[in-house]
């Protein structure tokens, strides 16, 4: 048996309510299982607000969040040094942009390093230097990862990466509910970060159309984020205050999709929309809009949901309406969803991150490919 190589997770904080994050802590855990050696270099804050398996080492450089314009040469240091330390063999960067600080800082060495991209392709979240990341982890990786095939294509064919890219989703959390949720309350959940991304603006008015028309129904916000305050005032001033609660972040979301019967994602756009999956598995009706990129790819409209165009709150409003008066309707695409859901098992994604690390090759091997054979650019990968 070959030995496993030791794992590093290179993210800026896991002390953060966020995708990235909760997925970071999710694979190490599973990887510290399989028996990998794992460790997570935070750039910043050694805390986890996500539990962490007793075999992972979490590592920071910095106690507190640096300005990394100021520290840029100290941080490409500090991981250099890190990861000659500890031997680290494949590095996973965390996000693209991190490719910034690894590129210089293993210059020379023979690692493997992934890009592990969380937002979709046509998305920068408000930095251009995102499209410069990941043309240089396209190029000087060892792979690239992302979370759906429409983003891998594109990653293909805008980018004529050197490296291979992968689309590997994002799992389940949790292991897969044994029970579906009964799915016979009164209640529409939604689960996300406040932000405007997650389009919560727009379920407001939807719901302001809803409410009136479906006495008796609630909807659920769980989550928090910089969107809370301007959140807070459109229900105060829509009067929805009787039917919309907004009880904050959860350790334990799990009970909120046991307690509803509905799953609404009103997002503008999504890099891949895990907790449609999370819903999905218990069994819930899911509403969604259609938004790039994971839910154009998990959902198919009529069979395990109900999808409305982006950003119109009207549309968003019909389609919870439909669900909400049929049950029978409902029923029948909680039941495809569940059944779909199933093939983001834990276990299942788990094993197609155990085969990349042990078979992508060193980032010198990457450069003598690219010298030696430069790539057709019509190829796929």
């Amino acid at each position: 048996m070959n030995k496993l190589p030791t794992v590093c997770f290179l993210t800026g904080t896991l002390n953060a309510f966020a995708g990235a994050e909760r997925m970071t802590a999710v694979i190490a855990n599973a990887l510290a299982e399989r028996g990998y050696r794992v460790l997570v270099l935070s750039l910043w804050d050694r805390a986890s607000v996500f539990p962490l398996h007793a075999d992972v080492e979490h590592h920071a450089l910095f106690d507190e969040r640096p300005s990394f314009k100021r520290k840029y040469v100290s941080t490409v240091r500090g991981i250099r040094r890190f990861v000659r330390e500890h031997g680290v063999e494949v590095l996973i960067e965390v996000d693209t942009m991190l490719t910034l600080f690894t590129l210089p800082a293993t210059l020379g060495l023979k690692m493997r390093r992934i890009a592990w991209e969380h937002c979709h392709f046509d998305e920068d979240l408000g930095r251009r230097a995102r499209r410069v990341a990941r043309w240089l982890a396209g190029r000087f990786n060892s792979a690239a990862v992302v979370l759906t095939e429409r983003d891998r294509q594109r990653w293909l064919q805008q980018l004529h990466p050197r490296c291979e890219v992968h689309a590997i989703a994002n799992p389940l959390p949790f292991p897969f509910p044994a029970d579906a949720a009964s799915g016979h309350t009164q209640r529409v959940l939604s689960v996300g970060r406040l932000t405007h991304a997650k389009g919560f603006d727009v379920l407001l008015q939807a719901w302001s159309e809803v409410a009136a028309s479906c006495p008796g129904w609630s909807l659920q916000i769980v989550g928090d984020g910089e969107e809370r305050e301007p959140l807070e005032s459109m229900i105060r001033e829509l009067g929805l205050g009787e039917s919309v609660s907004m009880p904050g972040t959860s350790r334990n979301v799990e009970q909120f999709y046991r307690d509803a019967s509905i799953f609404c994602l009103s997002s503008r756009y999504e890099g891949f929309g895990l907790v449609l999956v999370e819903a999905m598995s218990f069994g819930l009706g899911v509403v969604s809009t259609d938004c790039e990129a994971g839910p154009r790819e998990i959902l198919r409209h009529g069979e395990n949901a109900w999808i409305a165009p982006a950003d119109d709150a009207s549309a968003l409003a019909r389609a919870l309406t439909q669900l909400m008066r049929d049950e029978i309707l409902r029923e029948k695409l909680a039941e495809q969803a569940r059944a779909d859901a199933r093939a983001f098992s834990l276990k299942a994604i788990e094993t197609r991150w155990d085969e990349l690390l042990t078979t992508v090759p060193t980032t010198r091997d990457v450069a003598q490919k690219r010298w030696i054979s430069p790539p057709d650019r019509g190829q796929t990968q």
